[in-house]
């Protein structure tokens, strides 16, 4: 089914972005010269952008799966 792998190419090139606008470990003013202070709990955007990168990948998951299936 063509509208399968068109799905899971868009989804997979959601996944990449989501992936690399996360935060890497440090935060970017610790680069500069700011305190190396990391927070342990994600708030706002960089939550909701981790809960979107899940989705995406539990979606990515379940759409090879049906690809493979079929």
């Amino acid at each position: 089914m063509p509208w399968i792998n068109l799905a899971q190419i868009l989804v997979s090139a959601l996944l990449i972005v989501s992936i690399l606008l996360q935060q890497r470990g440090q935060l970017l003013g610790s680069t500069f010269g700011g305190s190396g202070e990391s927070f342990l709990v994600k708030r706002g955007l960089e939550r909701n952008l981790h809960i979107f990168t899940v989705f995406l990948a539990a979606i990515f998951v379940a759409l090879a799966i049906v690809n493979l299936l079929i």
